[in-house]
């Protein structure tokens, strides 16, 4: 039996509790409780004014996305992972700090961006997925074709074809 990975978030939290506790004494250790402590106040501050110039760009892109016709998906998974660092940067601690620096500066965002779009696709299917991030690409293996043997007199197409357009 598979077990959820919403099932493990009751030892998860607490484990990230003591981490973050552990990890703000060794800092206060290094660098001083009074500094610390600032420090920690200053990136929750930074990660609420993020959070709000992130959603807000996130719709403007979504909008200019829905106006002009284009699949919205990349605009939207961006401003997700954005508002998602925005939000770890809000909470106090220095290891969801990092982890929100990670996910807002360009090379994190981008690892996210593509490990949402692949969770998008495995858990929603390709239809869904293409109408959120456009038309996927295909890998085809060259090799024997398939011969298929169709009747003159039946109009309908062999069970095994599939209708479909190749790009180049």
């Amino acid at each position: 039996m598979r077990r959820s990975r919403l099932a493990y978030l009751p030892i998860a939290f607490p484990l990230l509790a003591f981490a973050e506790i552990m990890t703000f004494l060794l800092v206060a250790n290094a660098i001083g409780t009074g500094w610390a402590l600032l420090l920690a106040i200053v990136c929750s501050i930074a990660g609420f004014a993020l959070l709000r110039r992130e959603g807000i760009r996130g719709w403007h892109a979504f909008q200019d996305a829905a106006r002009a016709g284009r699949p919205p998906g990349a605009e939207v998974t961006n401003s997700l992972v954005g508002l998602g660092g925005a939000l770890l940067l809000a909470i106090p601690g220095f290891l969801t700090g990092v982890a929100g620096l990670f996910l807002l500066l360009p090379p994190g965002r981008r690892l996210a961006r593509r490990g949402v779009e692949r969770f998008t696709q495995r858990n929603l299917g390709g239809a869904v997925t293409s109408d959120l991030f456009g038309p996927r690409k295909v890998r085809v293996h060259s090799g024997d074709p398939v011969t298929v043997v169709v009747r003159d007199d039946d109009p309908r197409p062999p069970a095994g074809a599939i209708e479909g357009e190749i790009v180049r």
